[in-house]
């Protein structure tokens, strides 16, 4: 009866084959994504355990050369990508109509085209490009970082661990490294909008006397929350000890920090950027801060980034430059990466997204 085990295991290796078949052909059928990062592993298990998508991403930390991004988003459904991405129309055009979700993991949006996103959806409705974003997880982490890079400027922390660290701790002095208390301060708030709020919420227990702000407009709920007093910009320059920019960055706060924000500023004022380097002229804060306009200023966001090394800020003792890394803190990151995956979920089914930003 040896044919008939024979026939048997044929049989058997023909519904393996078949079984295999089906699988591959119902893979195919399943929307394409690309992930232009090593996403943290919330939101990759999102992804991979959801079985609605075939998923292809650049597995590396570094960003994935712009020759691979505009091969590799061919043809593709959805795109999760990060801030360090420019989708414009070139990358647009590369996907061609198959294109219908966009995700970022991101609060800010200006790596975003959305004059070509807008453009498209506006051709035709059935090419438009859902975005999703990832504002609010980051709030905390942000927040955090930037009332530490304000305490770091103002009170010349780095400055000082580096004399301490090289020899230049000598007797005590009663002039050197001293630097600016919060206490019975002034806080000025460029842009108030939820991180603002966070950042002002942080700083109180410090004792702050009080805290201003402009914006677009007046912003009467959130400012009523950290009793804050909306103010015109030059106000903001002159009467703030310390100013936070938070705001996001759009063709109207472009180098909106330049000479005549810093020149308006008190001597003695730390200026403090978490938002986007775009919102400040650097050349115009070099010059503010090598001549005593104003005492100090910590920048987490720059432009270029990364900054060269023998970019002039950092010849400044009164310059502290941080890698963009104000929501970098493993909650925040790996909530972040599973808000935009469920985020690029939600849109490839036609469901609502979580946080989608409306064209």
């Amino acid at each position: 009866m040896w044919w008939n085990r024979v026939a048997l295991r044929r049989l058997q290796r023909t519904g393996v084959e078949v079984a295999v078949a089906g699988i591959q052909r119902e893979m195919s059928s399943l929307p394409r994504v690309y992930v232009t990062r090593k996403v943290p592993p919330d939101g990759l298990q999102i992804l991979r355990k959801s079985g609605q998508v075939q998923l292809e991403l650049w597995d590396s930390d570094d960003p994935v050369p712009r020759r691979e991004l505009l091969k590799k988003v061919k043809g593709c459904d959805g795109l999760l990508c990060v801030l360090t991405e420019k989708i414009d129309a070139e990358v647009l055009d590369a996907a061609g109509p198959t294109l219908k979700v966009l995700s970022t993991m991101s609060v800010g949006f200006d790596h975003l085209s959305l004059d070509e996103l807008k453009k498209r959806s506006a051709a035709d409705v059935y090419t438009r490009i859902r975005v999703g974003y990832t504002p609010e997880v980051l709030t905390d982490a942000v927040a955090e970082l930037t009332v530490a890079l304000l305490l770091a400027t103002s009170r010349r922390l780095i400055e000082a661990a580096h004399e301490a660290k090289t020899g230049g701790w000598g007797t005590w002095r009663t002039q050197w490294l001293c630097g600016y208390e919060l206490a019975n301060s002034t806080v000025g708030i460029l842009g108030l909008g939820r991180i603002g709020v966070a950042i002002a919420e942080r700083l109180k227990p410090f004792k702050v006397k009080r805290f201003i702000y402009t914006d677009v407009e007046p912003r009467p709920e959130l400012a009523e929350m950290i009793q804050a007093e909306y103010v015109s910009m030059d106000d903001l320059a002159r009467q703030s000890d310390f100013l936070a920019a938070c705001c996001a960055l759009t063709p109207e706060t472009q180098s909106i920090c330049n000479k005549n924000l810093f020149s308006n500023m008190k001597k003695t004022s730390i200026f403090i950027n978490t938002s986007r380097g775009g919102v400040v002229n650097q050349e115009d804060l070099y010059e503010a801060l090598a001549t005593g306009e104003i005492a100090g200023a910590g920048l987490d966001v720059t432009t270029p980034e990364p900054l060269p090394t023998n970019h002039p800020l950092f010849t400044l003792k009164n310059c502290v430059i941080l890698p963009h890394i104000a929501s970098a803190s493993y909650t925040t990151r790996n909530a972040m990466s599973a808000l935009a995956a469920n985020n690029l979920l939600a849109g490839l089914r036609g469901d609502r997204m979580l946080k989608e930003l409306h064209l």
